[in-house]
């Protein structure tokens, strides 16, 4: 198997967690734990989407405490390099914020990297994207599509614009630039972000849906996830987006949805799955969506990251110790007990019960040769 360079990321409110873990694993090692069903031993590297960070360091913590043989890592290399690992062979399960496409040939390179089968992508993760802010003397934001649109293409310069005061008419708003923060990385979380204002913003957003941020736009760069909610935090008013499972204390926009400011929770983020169509056209394996950002329905918050696993169906020869991990491990994270300690540990929104054991099937469906 081909390597790739491993990058060791500590996320607040998971620390803790790991350390626990680690300390009853010492004791616990020799308890006859299984996990999931199969007490599978060895190492498994994965890795992608930097905005399942937390999850992911939970998941591992919580499928290594059932199977004490067994160590999983996760590299948040952003959802680019979770599909160009993936293709590559490096990492035998990745995560990505965007779906596979033919765009720039990624859907049939990793078929052929499957052996020719279409890979698994399954949703495994949804999070709201929060607009996260530190703003001076501003705890509570609404903000419509079209003024986050001005916001981040660099249109709306001043906090205490006509644009921003018209739905924060009680709000002591400074009269100090806007320090708009963006992922520097290829990123899921850009696409997702960008798609949603190229169909929701009209003219006020020109750059249509991108991973890459446009250079034109301007505004700080910041790389990964953990580093837009850092530069944030340390940046007076400044505001950025980023999974809101990672927002820590830092405050968050409502966003405007019909008539109403809905924020970002999980439960709101999860509806919007249930107005939206799947993709058509798709094999069987592959369960994704085309999120309805138009949507008018009340609570539901528009800004959804829905984030996917990436796996072959059948794992053979060199592969086939990855395979059963892969197997075990998907499996885990798709149990009722791996989505509740997601959003537990994460804030993720866990699956609905009728989603949930479509993809868990689809993992359990994994063959190994």
């Amino acid at each position: 198997m081909k390597s790739t360079s491993v990058r060791t990321a500590v996320v607040p409110g998971i620390a803790a967690l790991v350390l626990t873990f680690s300390a009853c694993s010492a004791g616990n090692a020799g308890d006859g734990a299984t996990g999931s069903g199969e007490g599978v031993s060895g190492q498994l590297a994965g890795g992608g989407a930097s905005s399942q960070e937390a999850a992911q360091l939970a998941w591992t913590v919580g499928f290594q405490r059932e199977n004490p043989d067994a160590t999983v890592t996760y590299d948040p290399v952003g959802s680019g390099g979770g599909r160009e690992n993936f293709i590559a062979g490096a990492f035998p399960f990745a995560a990505t914020d965007a779906y596979l496409t033919d765009d720039e040939g990624e859907l049939s390179a990793a078929t052929e990297r499957c052996g020719g089968d279409a890979p698994i992508e399954i949703p495994n993760y949804i999070s709201p994207i929060a607009l996260v802010h530190n703003i001076e003397g501003v705890d509570e934001l609404n903000l419509s599509p079209e003024t986050i649109a001005g916001i981040f293409s660099g249109e709306i310069t001043t906090w205490d614009a006509p644009e921003i005061k018209k739905d924060n008419p009680d709000a002591d708003l400074p009269s100090a630039p806007i320090n708009a923060v963006h992922r520097s990385d290829e990123s899921g979380t850009t696409e997702n972000f960008t798609h949603y204002l190229d169909v929701v913003a009209g003219d006020a957003w020109s750059a249509g849906a991108v991973e890459v941020w446009p250079e034109e736009f301007g505004g700080e760069g910041a790389q990964g996830t953990s580093g837009v909610v850092s530069a944030v935090r340390s940046g007076t008013n400044s505001i950025g987006y980023a999974d809101a499972s990672q927002a820590g204390d830092l405050a968050v926009a409502k966003v405007g949805v019909g008539d109403e400011f809905v924020g970002p929770t999980a439960d709101a983020a999860a509806k919007i799955l249930d107005v939206s169509p799947r993709v058509e056209g798709r094999d069987d394996s592959s369960i994704v969506f085309d999120l309805d950002y138009e949507t008018e329905e009340s609570g539901v918050y528009p800004i959804v990251l829905t984030s996917y696993l990436l796996a072959c169906p059948s794992y053979s020869g060199d592969e086939a110790e990855d395979g059963e991990l892969t197997k075990a491990y998907l499996t885990y994270i798709l149990s009722d007990a791996g989505q509740d300690f997601g959003a537990e540990e994460a804030g993720s929104a866990p699956l609905s019960d009728e989603l949930r054991g479509r993809v868990q099937e689809l993992a359990e469906g994994i063959t190994v040769e």
